[in-house]
């Protein structure tokens, strides 16, 4: 049973919420009681960790990416996240604004110029400071940086956003087990998967918000020499960002996060553009295309690299690191990526998610870390490489001295790190929010400024307890569960994606109308009429309240006859009427009538010029199904051959039911406190039907 809070407002989800607090309190009052004890079991977790299950990791990582980039040319690519009908929520550029400011903007700014120039100082094979070291540094973070972390990303997206959308389970990580588990999901696996969720969102996005307040004091130290770098002064730092977060997470998400992010995105590409410009333009390009092509050569070899020859550290200080911060991350990205991808089909999707900002990434590298490395190898900047191996979060600022317009440059870095910083406080506090929620999209504005103030305390706890390696233990700790989740995961779409199939073999549509003796439109003069001529709402309207509904109340009194549970319902708000019929533990059977608004054609009325015509809008009665919708209209059929479309739809489920014994039982109906609503009103097109309800 799922029980909330009696406090008036809240939607809190007591089996998730409790534990998850119990064990960040547990965890901030332990460190803050002894931090050198922290620090030193930190790190010997870490040790352990990484040398245990550090094949695990990448084995889980290389899953990931194969999976998800085969589902995307697979026969299931086309499927839509959501109804058949839905439109994409946002447009592309504010949707891979939202979804990169979320994803790693920070880790940009922080490892652009530093990741390289270590790796050409330190590589893991062969002599440092060489061109060989130079090509091998800027592969490695290709690699580290590019598909693998998206595919992480866009399998827990994907995963949620599939569920979510397409057959209206929670919004929540337990659903992507509801494949293998069913109801059980709403129970304590449930409870506990999505504790583990919350638990990985909270330690990813503390370690990103560490990375990003140590390189904030490390850029107002730059510019004002005065400030010191010292705990303190990035703990005030915390504090400061984390009230702005809070500002931001009450907006909510049209009004703070997303306009926040298209900020992130003008800042960011106008510093790539200058830097870009004002560098080694061609050889940044040449390095750019050289680096992608070595790494789409070299990727399956880095992917189940492991170092096990070597038996050093460098695998587990950088690519578990950044794998298991990923993946901790992967709760809250994904979710995130989820609650703005509905409308998008899964092949749309997985391209948008992995290949453009893949690509992104890969530019950014050549344009900051390439900049960097010539300035080393062919201008004599060699003293790069000591400032940056004493602090990494300085590398950008001293990058910044070789170039025109220094300190404004960084003073548009230090703002645009601290816009990344609130983007990523504020959305990760509505996803852990949600979680914490049982899949909840609405809660309380408490709720959400609680998570938000949780963030900065933990990101300072952890900080106080040994820096960037506590941050790191546990990012990489808490990863080591969720990656089983998310295995069992992909499992569970790949099964569900099965039935899908089934699902679109027995249930297509036809479009095309039959003869007369199963005729849609009847004889050709009624078709041809209804070809023709534009009804007003009125008269679809009316058309609905009598054919239409006697014909569905007929069809429920004969099911109910055969001992089915049927029934039909009117909703006037939205101008719908549907038949629901409901078989235990099966799939619920919806025929839905819609009354939807349409512009007039062009070919209408041709004898009359369009801006003279008094009506702007005809009206059609659409059919939907369960999917959504079907994209064919029945306005003016007789009683009979409405009846007979009805039916033939129910066959074909019927035959959907037959063929996929193991369904699953996803019903629109009331678990518990969790109430995933009936059939949704269309959602792409918010003005029509605003339109459709004023008339």
């Amino acid at each position: 049973m799922l029980e909330k809070t009696a406090k008036a407002g809240s939607t809190v989800l007591i089996p998730v919420f409790i534990p998850a607090v119990v064990v960040i309190v547990l965890l901030v009052v332990g460190t803050i009681s002894n931090p050198e004890l922290a620090g030193k079991a930190f790190q010997q977790t870490l040790s352990y960790i990484t040398n245990t299950f550090g094949w695990f990791y990448m084995l889980c990582v290389a899953f990931f990416l194969m999976f998800i980039v085969g589902i995307a040319f697979t026969k299931w690519g086309h499927i839509k996240l959501g109804p058949d009908h839905a439109d994409a929520q946002y447009s592309f550029p504010a949707w891979f604004a939202m979804l990169f400011s979320a994803g790693y903007g920070i880790a940009l700014l922080f490892f652009g110029v530093a990741e390289p120039v270590l790796h050409y100082s330190s590589p893991p094979h062969g002599s440092p400071e060489t061109v060989d070291a130079a090509m091998q540094a800027m592969q490695i973070a290709f690699f580290h940086w590019g598909f693998h972390i998206w595919a992480i990303y866009g399998l827990v997206g994907l995963v949620l956003s599939y569920f979510a959308f397409r057959h209206g389970l929670p919004l929540s990580i337990r659903s992507a087990l509801y494949p293998l588990i069913g109801d059980r999901i709403y129970g304590p696996i449930g409870h506990a998967v999505d504790v583990f969720a919350i638990l990985g969102t909270m330690f990813g996005i503390a370690t990103t918000l560490g990375l990003s307040v140590t390189q904030i004091n490390t850029g107002l130290n730059y510019l004002w020499p005065e400030i010191p770098i010292s705990n303190v002064v990035q703990i005030v730092a915390i504090g400061l960002i984390t009230c702005l977060a809070i500002f931001s997470v009450v907006a909510g998400m049209d009004k703070g996060i997303k306009n926040l992010s298209i900020l992130n995105m003008v800042l960011a590409v106008s510093l790539m553009l200058f830097v870009f410009i004002v560098g080694p333009s061609v050889h940044i390009l040449e390095t750019f295309l050289q680096n992608t092509g070595s790494y789409l050569n070299d990727i399956f070899e880095r992917t189940f690299n492991l170092e096990a020859y070597s038996h050093g550290d460098w695998i587990g200080n950088w690519t578990l690191f950044i794998f298991g911060w990923t993946i901790a991350w992967a709760p809250f990205v994904g979710l995130f990526i989820a609650k703005i991808s509905r409308g998008r089909t899964i092949r749309e999707f997985v391209v948008g998610v992995m290949l453009v900002p893949s690509l992104f990434t890969f530019l950014w590298f050549s344009i900051f870390g390439g900049t960097a490395l010539n300035e080393i190898m062919n201008e004599g900047y060699v003293s790069l490489i000591g400032e940056v191996q004493n602090n990494q979060a300085i590398a950008l600022f001293k990058l910044y001295e070789i170039l025109p317009l220094t300190s404004i440059l960084s003073f548009f870095t230090v703002l645009l790190i601290i816009t990344f910083f609130v983007t990523s406080s504020d959305s990760g506090s509505l996803v852990i929010d949600s979680l914490a929620s049982g899949g909840s999209l609405h809660t309380p504005v408490w709720q959400r400024v609680f998570w938000a103030s949780a963030e900065g305390i933990v990101a300072s706890t952890l900080l106080l307890a040994g820096g960037l390696s506590a941050l790191q233990t546990m990012t990489i700790v808490s990863a080591l569960p969720f990656s089983v989740i998310m295995v069992i995961a992909a499992i569970g779409m790949w099964r569900a994606l099965i039935i899908e199939g089934h699902h679109q073999t027995s249930l297509k549509t036809e479009v095309q109308h039959r003869t007369s003796s199963g005729n849609m439109l009847g004889v050709w003069r009624r078709r041809l009429h209804g070809l023709v001529t534009f009804p007003t709402r009125t008269e679809v309207r009316e058309f609905i309240d009598t054919t239409i509904s006697k014909a569905m109340h007929r069809v429920e009194r004969e099911l109910i006859k055969e001992g089915w549970q049927a029934a039909v319902h009117n909703d006037d708000e939205f101008n719908r009427i549907y038949l629901e019929v409901v078989k235990e533990e099966q799939v619920d059977f919806i025929y839905e009538i819609r009354l939807l608004e349409h512009a007039l054609p062009d070919y209408a009325y041709p004898e009359m010029p369009r801006e003279n015509h008094p009506e702007k809008y005809y009206y059609r009665a659409e059919v939907f199904l369960r999917r959504g919708g079907q994209s064919y209209d029945i306005f003016g059929l007789e009683q009979q051959d409405i009846i007979n479309d009805i039916l033939d739809q129910f066959e074909k489920h019927l035959h959907f039911l037959h063929i996929s014994p193991a369904i699953l039982p996803w019903r629109m109906e009331k678990h518990d406190d969790m109430l995933v609503s009936p059939p949704e009103p269309p959602q792409d097109e918010p003005g029509v039907m605003k339109r459709v309800a004023e008339h």
